[in-house]
């Protein structure tokens, strides 16, 4: 599959990273000869120097023969403009990022009559994991399948919990919920647990539920499963505003810190319902004094991730309050994991997540769609849910007799809107989708799920 992506900056270099493992062709698209050069060095992608909606540049790149465009430059106008022009120089699919909230209503329209495939929005994606976490606050991260139906939750294991010395099935005899633990974070190792697997405290575990039923087990092991209140949020950007467009209507209570006055004036227009305070976030009197210490959830959304990770870890000493930071660079991600700061957002992880989700499923339309995708255990992992829309060697055989690759788990299955974590006897069937989760990268097809 050829691929052209047009931009690289932090999104189009993530995006490039994670697509040269794909088995595809890369074609890297900037008018910045260094950009291109710095890119190059490290991806497995041709490098062109030039303006994107530039036919020119497009016909050097080999619109003609590509398959997906994706632009992804600072510019909305820009990236349509470029997905528009690819159209009508090709016959490609083409992604357009587009931001600014002012589009956010009219997404149907510019798909439907410009025939971009797929938009993409690294804020509202970010928005959303976050809407999410505060409404579920004992995990850490939660990522959503089946329409929402299920969910993988990752939660860190307290003494308090018990669980410590337990085995997976040990857990699952004792506290008898319908879930999953389908991955393991301990500081020696990660995993896609056995049912011998042993889990101690201070490991990270990811479970696969519906809502009801995760609620049900973080409710046995003593974790709280009502959404958060009241929310204070730094940062007065995109993401500021998607987020708080999502809670108002949840009914929790919305107070938004922006030192920039224009932006808090902008806001108080767009977000009636919410508070808008004019000042420094990184002001701890400011803080204590809009009411952090009693705060259900603090959630930092500055330009700078030293901010956001700073203000994390001070709202840590003054407040319970469940804690969600966002991270732009990516260079130092597993220095931030240790440091404990609660929930972590990368917009630019999310978006490349999406993006890779569409290549998998246009690589293969046919047999079984990949419908959803997420990388988990730090990237080492995925889990993916397909839709099965034929006959393959794994339908109507008991998951016991399919011979399935090592550190592969189906997780759950979803059949005629009633989803269920399957047993040895549950058979995979046409019409279902199905969750899967392992260590082997690069999974295209339900039947890719079985050895060779």
């Amino acid at each position: 599959m050829q691929i052209i992506i047009v931009g690289c900056g932090k999104v189009g270099r993530t995006l490039a990273e994670q697509l040269q493992e794909e088995e595809t062709d890369l074609t890297l698209i900037d008018t910045s000869p260094e950009k291109i050069n710095s890119a190059t060095e490290g991806i497995d992608a041709m490098g062109v120097v030039g303006n994107g909606a530039s036919i020119n540049t497009l016909m050097e790149a080999g619109i003609e023969s590509a398959d997906i465009l994706i632009a992804v430059t600072e510019s909305d106008e820009l990236n349509l403009l470029c997905c528009l022009i690819a159209q009508k120089t090709g016959h490609c699919h083409t992604i357009a990022r587009v931001r600014n909230p002012i589009y956010y209503k009219e997404y149907d329209f510019i798909k439907k009559r410009l025939g971009v495939a797929m938009i993409i929005n690294p804020e509202l994606a970010a928005a959303q994991e976050i809407s999410r976490l505060l409404s579920f606050p004992s995990a850490i991260k939660i990522d959503s399948f089946a329409k929402g139906k299920v969910e993988l939750l990752k939660f860190k294991v307290m003494p308090e919990f018990g669980l410590d010395g337990m085995s997976v099935s040990q857990i699952s005899a004792k506290l008898r919920c319908d879930i999953l633990i389908c991955a393991i974070e301990s500081k020696d190792n990660m995993a896609i647990p056995g049912g011998n697997h042993v889990i101690h405290n201070g490991d990270f575990v990811s479970i696969i539920a519906s809502r009801v039923n995760a609620s049900l087990f973080f409710k046995k092991i003593g974790l709280k499963t009502n959404q958060v209140k009241n929310t204070i949020i730094v940062g007065g950007g995109e993401i500021s505003y998607y987020l708080s467009d999502m809670l108002l209507p949840m009914h929790i209570n919305v107070k938004i810190i922006e030192k920039d006055r224009a932006i808090c004036e902008q806001l108080s227009d767009l977000l009636p319902g919410a508070t808008i305070i004019n000042g420094d976030g990184t002001d701890r009197a400011l803080l204590m004094e809009e009411g952090l210490a009693k705060a259900e959830s603090f959630v930092t959304l500055t330009n700078m991730d030293e901010e956001n990770i700073f203000l994390s870890l001070y709202a840590k000493t003054v407040s319970s309050a469940k804690q969600v930071a966002k991270i732009s660079r990516l260079s130092y991600d597993d220095v931030i994991d240790s440091l404990d700061v609660g929930s972590v957002i990368y917009p630019k992880y999310i978006t490349a997540d999406y993006i890779l989700q569409y290549v998998r499923a246009a690589q293969n339309s046919i047999g079984s769609n990949v419908e959803t995708l997420y990388h988990i255990l730090d990237n080492q992992a995925e889990a993916l849910e397909f839709a099965i829309h034929e006959k393959s060697p794994v339908v109507g055989i008991p998951l016991a007799q399919l011979n399935l690759k090592k550190n592969l788990l189906v997780g759950c299955l979803n059949r005629n809107g009633k989803v269920r974590i399957p047993r040895g006897q549950d058979s995979i069937q046409v019409g279902d989708t199905v969750i899967i989760v392992t260590t082997n990268k690069g999974l295209r097809d339900i039947r890719d799920i079985l050895e060779r």
